[in-house]
């Protein structure tokens, strides 16, 4: 079982910049982050592979966050610029499990991202 401790979460105002960070206790593969806002549905925000290094952004953070990995301090970031209010939402990373799984085995708690307008 890989443990995930997210950080970085904060109060900032609009047009700001937070990055998140994302440690795991063991080995990871495909991580991503995803963020849920109250009475919605938990969404994906992006991704980034294991070998390559290759991403994927939800439309809404395109051009705006920027993942990316540290292997060696088995570690995510998120960088997130020219934040919106409605970005606001708690952020989670997730890791899936082997080379080849699409499915998220291993969570994080969350990390409150706050934009005020």
């Amino acid at each position: 079982q890989v443990q995930l401790a997210e950080s970085g979460g904060g109060l900032v105002q609009a047009g700001g910049s937070l990055r998140l960070s994302c440690v795991a206790s063991g080995r990871t593969y495909t991580m991503a982050w995803f963020r849920q806002t109250p009475g919605k549905e938990r969404e994906f925000v992006a991704r980034i592979m294991d070998y390559g290094g290759n991403t994927d952004y939800a439309d809404s953070v395109k051009d705006r966050f920027t993942i990316s990995r540290d292997n060696a301090k088995n570690t995510v970031y998120l960088q997130m610029n020219s934040l919106k209010p409605e970005d606001t939402a708690v952020y989670y990373c997730a890791s899936t499990n082997s080379p080849w799984s699409q499915r998220y085995a291993y969570w994080g708690q969350g990390t409150q991202v706050t934009v005020s307008s």
